[in-house]
């Protein structure tokens, strides 16, 4: 898994940080693509990606204080086989005292397109 902060994942939209991961051929099913459950592994390590990039772990250490997902989703919008490669992109798309909304996108490399889209919040 390589890490990288990009301009962009989709036209226009700003993602600051990019992940590009390689599937396994283990993570398909018995259905041939990828779990639905790997997806979810992948908005983590975006997410913890970002954090990282804040210094959010330092913080942590330092005060006990760390983010807590209260809730995920997604919107699965293409199979992905392997092999093959994502990207997946992370961003904030709000923030409010507490909490503050993530958005995630992987697009897949050999299909050219949007493979899933979802979101986190964030609680302190």
């Amino acid at each position: 898994m390589t890490a990288y902060s990009a301009g962009s994942a989709a036209a226009g939209a700003a993602w600051p940080v990019t992940l590009d991961v390689p599937l396994a051929w283990g993570e398909m099913d018995a259905f041939g693509h990828i779990n639905n459950a790997v997806y979810f592994r992948w908005f983590e390590s975006a997410r913890m990606s970002y954090f990282e990039r804040l210094g959010w772990p330092e913080l942590q250490r330092a005060s006990g204080i760390g983010p807590i997902l209260h809730s995920t989703q997604a919107r699965f919008r293409l199979p992905l086989v392997w092999p093959d490669t994502v990207s997946v992109a992370t961003r904030v798309s709000a923030v409010g005292d507490d909490r503050f909304t993530m958005l995630y996108e992987i697009r897949s490399r050999s299909l050219g397109a949007v493979a899933a889209e979802g979101s986190g919040l964030v609680v302190a």
